[in-house]
């Protein structure tokens, strides 16, 4: 098994809330999310949770691996609350929260579960590549985004915009019609997409948050297949690298309106044998 993984945060000297890790046969990445600039009623903060969410879940899906992947999210998000119900106010809207991405060597093949809009690429032996992205969340920030997208980014009304934007946003979160995403309750697990492949058809699997697909799905500068080309080149640090470099290029957010300039960015790419 090799995995090259890489990881940067959003801003020098910011904490970096995304999480991954790697253990025989598995992969884990979670990217956490809170409320830019609000109370979060947690005492640990963001990354604690994912990290310990995330911890927690590796050792979950390598230990126990008859156990389906949604079970082991909703044990661990179970065991993560019972860690800080007593000392944090979880049932503030603004908790911290974070997206999932697992993947496990199983009896069936490649197990794998997607939960939140980080992403999950799989590249098979014929060429053909398979992104799995949990994009409930998307469609739900674009019937609520259109006054952030129209404002420079990080302009004093941006800001504004966000907030009230964020705020919408954290009202549909764990709901029907909304989005789901791991926090404080389990039953966010019941809704990750999950399934299997063969592994004999795979030649590589990579976990990404969203601030390292951007080169893709929100910049379209490159394609899935020139995202394994770099990574199977030069690494996931490179990936990285011209994920900052095209954000440097519109610094305002003018040609590609987001809430921030940069975003955490992780790359854990796993090739097969």
């Amino acid at each position: 098994m090799r995995v090259d993984l890489a990881t940067l945060s959003a801003d020098p000297g910011r904490e970096n809330e995304d999480f991954a890790a790697a253990g025989p046969g598995a992969a884990v990445l979670l990217d956490g999310a809170g409320v830019a600039g609000a109370e979060t009623g947690c005492t640990h903060g963001v990354a604690w949770f994912s990290g310990t969410l995330g911890g927690l879940l590796l050792r979950s899906i390598t230990a126990l691996p008859a156990r389906p992947l949604a079970e082991c999210l909703a044990d661990s998000i179970c065991l993560v609350r019972s860690l800080h119900e007593d000392s944090c106010d979880l049932a503030y809207r603004a908790s911290p929260t974070s997206t999932v991405v697992a993947a496990r060597i199983g009896a069936g093949g490649l197990e794998y579960l997607v939960l939140g809009d980080s992403s999950l690429l799989l590249a098979d032996k014929g060429g053909a590549t398979t992104v799995v992205t949990d994009r409930r969340l998307d469609e739900v920030g674009k019937r609520l985004r259109g006054p952030v997208d129209a404002l420079p980014t990080g302009s004093p009304e941006h800001s504004a915009a966000l907030a009230e934007y964020r705020d919408a946003l954290t009202g549909l979160r764990n709901r029907p019609g909304g989005f789901w995403i791991a926090g404080p309750d389990r039953r966010a697990a019941e809704h990750a997409l999950t399934g299997a492949v063969p592994l004999d058809s795979l030649t590589s699997v990579t976990l990404l948050s969203d601030g390292a697909t951007r080169l893709v799905d929100r910049f379209e500068l490159a394609s899935w297949e020139d995202v394994l080309t770099v990574l199977g080149s030069s690494g996931p640090d490179e990936l990285i690298r011209r994920v900052r470099e095209a954000e440097g290029d519109d610094p305002d957010g003018r040609r590609w309106p987001r809430g921030k300039v940069h975003d955490d960015a992780t790359v854990l790419h796993w090739t097969m044998p």
